[in-house]
C-alpha cells in the first residue's frame, strides 16, 4: 500500500513532471497538424491568395479576422501566401488625420460684418455687400477661396488708396453714384475692382459721356497722341536750352484734307475729291512749323481740336496757351497760296 501510495506520489509527481516538460513539443505537434490541414485543404479547395475585409468606419480601428488568419497561415507556411487587408489610408479611403487635414483646405468663412482697411482708411460694412455682384474683385476676395491679410486690429487689408472706396461701398448698399468732380476718380477705382454695373452708370453721366464723345472724334485723327509728345518733348529742349521758364513753338492745325483752291471751292463740297498724281504733287506741302494737326473729317473744327490740345496737356500738369499768328503763305501755284493757320503755343513750366 505504501509501495502504491509512494508510486501513486510519484506517478502524480511525475505526470507534474512531464506535463511541465511536455509544454515546450506541443506548439510544435500542433504546428504540424496545422501545417497538415492546410494542405490538404490546399490540395482540395485552394485558398485565396488575398483576403480583404472592408468594415465600416466605426470598425475600421478593430483587428479584423483577416489578419490573425494571415498571421496564421505565415507562421505555418513560412511564406506569405496571404496578406493582411489593407489599412483604408492605401486603400483611397480617407483616413481620419487626412479627413481632418482636408477641413483646413475648406473655403474660409468670413463673419456677417467686416472690418476693412483700405490704405490706412477704415471702413466697416456688411459681407453680402461685399458680394452683391459676383464678377468683381471684392466678390472674388470674400469669396472664401482666397488669403486675404489682416492689420494689427484684425482688419481685412486691401492695399489701395481708401480716398474714393467709400463710394465704391454706396453704389455696392443702395446704388448711389458719386458727385460730378469725382466721377473720373471713382471709374478709376471701379476699373480696379472690376465692378462692372459701377463702370456702366458712370460712363452714361457727365464728364464721362462728353469725354466718349470728345474721344471719337480724336480718333479720327491721325497721330494725335504722338504729336501731343512732340509738343512737350520740343517745348522741354528749348526750355533748358534757353534756361527760360517758358518755351513757344509753332503748330498748324487744319481741317481739310488737301488745299481748295477758290476755284474748286464751289464745284467740291466735299472735303475729300479726287485729283490727278500731277496735281496731287503741285499740292503737296508742309508747312514750316513744328507740329500739325489734320485732316479731319468731322463737325468739330480748328477751334475744338485747339481746346482738346490744351486740355490734354492740362492733364499731364503742363500749362498751354495759345494765339493764332497768321497763315502759312507759302505759294504753291499760281495765285493761290497755302493759307493755313499758325498757332503759336506757349508752354510754361513754372
Amino acid at each position: 500500500m505504501q509501495q502504491n501510495g509512494s508510486s501513486g506520489s510519484n506517478g502524480s509527481d511525475g505526470g507534474r513532471e512531464r506535463q511541465a516538460l511536455s509544454f515546450s513539443p506541443l506548439p510544435a505537434a500542433a504546428t504540424t497538424r496545422v501545417r497538415r490541414f492546410i494542405q490538404d485543404r490546399q490540395r482540395t479547395l485552394p485558398l485565396p491568395k488575398v483576403m480583404v475585409v472592408f468594415s465600416a468606419a466605426g470598425e475600421a480601428d478593430k483587428p479584423s479576422d483577416a489578419m490573425s488568419s494571415s498571421d496564421l497561415t505565415e507562421e505555418g507556411d513560412g511564406v506569405r501566401k496571404l496578406t493582411a487587408s489593407p489599412s483604408p489610408k492605401h486603400r483611397g479611403a480617407p483616413s481620419k488625420p487626412l479627413r481632418s487635414s482636408l477641413n483646413t483646405q475648406e473655403q474660409q468663412e468670413f463673419p456677417e460684418v467686416i472690418s476693412l482697411n483700405v490704405g490706412g482708411t477704415y471702413f466697416t460694412t456688411r459681407l453680402s455687400t461685399l458680394r452683391r455682384y459676383e464678377d468683381t474683385m471684392l466678390a472674388a476676395m470674400f469669396s472664401g477661396r482666397h488669403h486675404i491679410p489682416r492689420d494689427a486690429e484684425g482688419r481685412y487689408f486691401i492695399d489701395r488708396d481708401g480716398a474714393y472706396f467709400g463710394d465704391i461701398l454706396n453704389f455696392l448698399r443702395e446704388g448711389e453714384l458719386p458727385h460730378r468732380d469725382r466721377v473720373r476718380a471713382v471709374h478709376r477705382e471701379a476699373q480696379y475692382y472690376a465692378i462692372g454695373p459701377l463702370l456702366e452708370s458712370l460712363e452714361d453721366i457727365q464728364p464721362l459721356t462728353g469725354e466718349k464723345v470728345r474721344q471719337a472724334f480724336l480718333d479720327l485723327l491721325p497721330y494725335y497722341k504722338d504729336n501731343l509728345e512732340r509738343i512737350v518733348e520740343i517745348a522741354r529742349l528749348r526750355a533748358m536750352q534757353k534756361k527760360a521758364r517758358f518755351a513757344k513753338l509753332k503748330v498748324c492745325v487744319y481741317k481739310e484734307e488737301m488745299p481748295i483752291t477758290p476755284y474748286e471751292r464751289p464745284l467740291f463740297n466735299s472735303l475729300r475729291f479726287e485729283r490727278s498724281d500731277s496735281e496731287a504733287k503741285l499740292f503737296e506741302h508742309h508747312c514750316e512749323v513744328d507740329v500739325t494737326f489734320g485732316p479731319w473729317e468731322a463737325v468739330a473744327d480748328v477751334y475744338d481740336l485747339l481746346h482738346c490740345i490744351v486740355s490734354d496737356l492740362a492733364e499731364r500738369g503742363i500749362t498751354a496757351e495759345q494765339q493764332c499768328i497768321g497763315v502759312c503763305d507759302k505759294h504753291l501755284i499760281n495765285h493761290y497760296y497755302c493759307k493755313r493757320p499758325i498757332y503759336e503755343f506757349k508752354i510754361t513750366w513754372w
